[in-house]
């Protein structure tokens, strides 16, 4: 289509060369747009205005009690600032970046939080948690790790990909731990020196490539072997504790019986030398008796030695049956002072005598 097959205004209008419509006028009319006559004492304020929020807001900024403030100065750090009130250059000459330094942040190796819940839903990740133990079994681990930024400025510059360096650290430092433990250590007592050791492990790779992170806690979430040998593996763990619950039994009617035993032998042990301390005094005081008397006996020999006799003499004879013959008596006749029971014997024997 050339311009000339436009219609034109045949009506006249304003005059007008050099145009696609000739010199005639198009069949429409342009909008009018009425623009407010620039005065430039009145925008002179409105641009300071603007200049000074935008110098303000460049200059000052507000670090949180969380926080800390990294300053760079065309790119290059210059210094770092605590929580508050702070100031820069404007930028671009300075920026300031305000990392999270008291946040407690996790990482999960070899599983994948999905929901929260509740309740809550994982996803297992057995690229990361199957692992091989220094005997040669497979073992299946999960692990938490928590840490925070200990230097902001190696947290920000020195490594691109934080998140994956703690994973990658993580994984590398549980595998080398377990890899020099047998499987029992890592399914029973041996998880809270397994935890330590990989703790101060990742500690180590992370200091090692100035990542600025501290290393605060290593959890281990769930430590079983692999699901197609669980069912075999439970046998020997439930064999494990039936032989640690025999064990602790055995040594329990030990610490019963040994007591109770020591307890018997030192009574016993006590009777003897009770026992034994009766007789050496009871044999102390005999002979001190016995040398007293024996030095009144030296003092008058006769009357004691008759005072002995007489003594021994009403103790043997106090319950037996007495007669007492007169020595002067003579002839054929016994004379008899009949006592007790022995006079009747004797006088019965006597008439059956005369008769």
């Amino acid at each position: 289509m050339a311009w000339d097959d436009f219609p034109v205004n045949k009506g006249g209008g304003s005059s007008g060369g050099g145009g696609p419509f000739g010199k005639n006028e198009p069949p429409f009319e342009f909008p009018k747009i009425n623009l407010p006559e620039f005065k430039p004492g009145k925008a002179l304020p409105l641009i300071a205005l603007a200049l000074l929020i935008w110098v303000g807001g460049s200059i000052f900024f507000i670090v949180g009690p969380d926080e800390e403030g990294v300053v760079l100065r065309f790119g290059e750090h210059v210094r770092t600032v605590g929580s508050g009130l702070n100031w820069k250059l404007p930028s671009p000459i300075e920026t300031k970046y305000t990392p999270k330094i008291k946040e407690v942040r996790r990482e999960e190796i070899g599983f994948r939080l999905i929901d929260q819940g509740p309740p809550a839903r994982y996803r297992d990740v057995p690229e990361e948690s199957l692992m091989l133990t220094g005997d040669e079994n497979i073992i299946d681990i999960d692990m938490v790790v928590q840490y925070e930024i200990a230097n902001s400025t190696e947290y920000l510059f020195n490594v691109r990909k934080v998140r994956k360096a703690v994973l990658d650290a993580s994984e590398a430092a549980i595998r080398e731990v377990v890899g020099g433990r047998r499987i029992d250590e890592a399914l029973t007592a041996g998880k809270f020196q397994i935890q330590a050791d990989t703790k101060q492990l990742i500690q180590s790779i992370l200091d090692r490539y100035k990542v600025g992170l501290q290393v605060i806690t290593v959890q281990l979430q769930d430590v079983h072997p692999p699901k197609q040998v669980i069912d075999a593996f439970k046998d020997v763990v439930s064999a494990r504790e039936d032989k640690e619950r025999m064990i602790n039994e055995a040594q329990g009617y030990q610490n019963m019986v040994i007591p109770e035993a020591r307890g018997k032998s030192a009574q016993i042990i006590k009777a003897a030398e009770g026992y034994m301390e009766e007789k050496i005094n009871r044999a102390k005081g005999d002979a001190e008796k016995f040398n007293k008397i024996f030095a009144e006996y030296k003092k008058a020999e006769d009357i004691t030695r008759k005072r002995l006799y007489l003594e021994a003499m009403e103790e043997v004879l106090q319950n037996a049956q007495k007669v007492i013959i007169d020595p002067k008596a003579g002839g054929n006749l016994m004379p008899i002072l009949p006592l007790g029971g022995a006079g009747k014997i004797f006088g019965k024997a006597t008439e059956e005598k005369k008769n």
